[in-house]
C-alpha cells in the first residue's frame, strides 16, 4: 500500500469531496451526526472542504447558470448493467470517440463546482489521487471516464453508495438504488440534479454524452422521462462471476467512504444477491420501454474476446456515428491494455452456487448462462 492509497483509506474525503456545507451538514443530520471516532479525520477534512465548495459553487451559478441553462443537451447513451458486468471497460473503449462526451472522475466529485475549478485544481486532486482503483487493476485519473452517481450523490445525499460510509442506515439509502419508494420530494430532488449535471457537461462539451452508473439499469422509466430520446447499452456477465467480483468490491471500496464503523454483514453476500435481483427485477419490467431500435445487448464475454467487433456491432445497431472515423484510436487503445490483470477468485461453493441461480433465476434463464 503506498501512501496515496493509505490516504484514501484514512482521510480522504472520497465522494464527500465535492459537497457544499449545507448538503454535508443535511446528511450529518440525517445520521444524527453519527460518525465513528476513527473516521473524525476524514470528517473533519469533508467539512474543512465544504465551506470554500459552497462560495465556489455559487461563484459558478453566478458565472455560468444563464449560459448551462441554454445549453442544447444532446441525447446522451446509457450503459446498463450490474457493477462488475463490463460496465467501465464499455465506458472507456466508448469514451475512445470524441465524437462523444464523458464525465471524468473530476467532475463527478466536484459537480457544483467544475466549471470554475477543474482547470487549476484537477492536478492537486491526481496527486492524492491512487493510481489504481481499490477493487482491480483499472486505472485512476482525474480525466478518466466516471460514474454520474458521483455527481448526484454529491448534489442531493440521495444515494445508495452512501450505505458504505453510513451502514447503520443503509436500508434508507438501499431505496435510491431502484427510486421507486422514494418520495415526490426526493425523487424531484434527484432528477433535477442529474438533468443539472448532464446540462453543464453538455454546455462544457457540446457533443452528446456517454454515461454509466449501475444504478440506471434500474432507472430506465425515470431516465426516459428525463431524455427520451436517449439510447441504451446493456453489458451482461455470468452472474457467478458477478458475485464474486462485487464481493471482493464492497470489501475494498468500503474502507474508502467509511464514517461509522463496518461490520461484516454490511459487505456480506445478502445485501449483494439483494440489490442484483431488486436491479434485475427493475430492469426487466421497464426494458420494454425503450424502443427496439434504440437499446443494444451485448454480453462481457463476447466484449473481452473481441472489443473492436463488438463496438462495431454496437455503432451499427445503435445508429452511431462511422466506426471506422475511431477504429484506429480504439485499437490503439487495446493495444495499450495487452499487460493488464484481471482479479481471481476461488470458485464459488455449492451451496452459494445454487442460491445465487435460484434467486437470479431469470437472469440465468434470460441470458442462456449455465448454472
Amino acid at each position: 500500500m503506498d501512501w496515496r492509497e493509505a490516504f484514501s483509506i484514512h482521510l480522504g474525503p472520497g465522494g464527500f469531496a465535492g459537497m457544499t456545507l449545507g448538503r454535508w451538514l443535511r446528511v450529518l443530520r440525517e445520521n444524527h451526526f453519527c460518525v465513528d471516532w476513527p473516521h473524525w479525520g476524514r470528517a473533519g477534512l469533508i467539512t474543512l472542504g465544504s465551506a470554500p465548495n459552497s462560495v465556489l459553487s455559487w461563484c459558478e451559478s453566478l458565472l455560468f447558470d444563464r449560459r448551462v441553462k441554454s445549453a442544447k443537451v444532446e441525447p446522451p447513451l446509457f450503459i446498463l448493467g450490474v457493477w462488475r458486468s463490463g460496465t467501465t471497460h464499455l465506458h472507456n473503449l466508448l469514451a475512445r470517440d470524441d465524437r462523444f462526451a464523458f464525465p471524468n472522475f473530476y467532475q463527478v466529485m466536484y459537480p457544483a463546482t467544475f466549471l470554475c475549478t477543474e482547470r487549476a485544481q484537477a492536478r492537486l486532486v491526481g496527486f492524492f489521487l491512487p493510481r489504481k482503483r481499490p477493487q482491480d487493476n483499472v486505472l485512476m485519473g482525474v480525466r478518466e471516464p466516471q460514474e454520474d452517481e458521483f455527481a448526484v450523490c454529491s448534489l442531493t445525499g440521495h444515494s445508495f453508495i452512501l450505505s458504505l460510509a453510513f451502514p447503520r442506515r443503509a436500508e434508507h439509502y438501499y431505496r435510491y438504488l431502484t427510486l421507486r419508494s422514494v418520495g415526490a420530494d426526493e425523487l424531484a430532488e434527484w432528477k433535477a440534479a442529474l438533468r443539472a449535471f448532464v446540462r453543464k457537461l453538455s454546455f462544457k462539451y457540446r457533443r452528446p454524452l456517454v454515461l454509466k452508473s449501475p444504478g440506471h439499469t434500474a432507472r430506465i422509466k425515470l431516465l426516459l422521462e428525463e431524455f427520451p430520446e436517449a439510447r441504451f447499452v446493456h453489458i451482461r456477465r455470468h452472474p457467478y462471476a458477478v458475485f464474486q467480483s462485487t464481493r471482493h468490491t464492497v470489501q475494498k471500496a468500503a474502507p474508502w467512504w467509511a464514517l461509522q464503523r463496518q461490520q461484516q454483514s454490511d459487505l456480506g453476500e445478502d445485501r449483494i444477491i439483494r440489490q442484483y435481483r431488486e436491479l434485475y427485477d427493475a430492469f426487466f419490467e421497464e426494458r420494454g420501454l425503450i424502443q427496439p431500435a434504440r437499446i443494444h445487448e451485448l454480453r462481457f464475454e463476447d466484449l473481452a474476446a473481441d472489443p473492436a467487433g463488438q463496438i462495431r456491432a454496437l455503432y451499427q445497431a445503435l445508429n452511431l456515428p462511422d466506426f471506422a472515423y475511431v477504429e484506429p484510436t480504439l485499437r490503439a487503445y487495446l493495444d495499450s491494455l495487452g499487460s493488464y490483470q484481471k482479479n481471481t477468485f476461488p470458485e464459488l461453493p455449492s451451496d452459494l452456487r445454487v442460491r445465487l441461480a435460484r434467486e437470479w433465476r431469470r437472469c440465468f434463464e434470460e441470458w442462456d448462462y449455465p448454472a
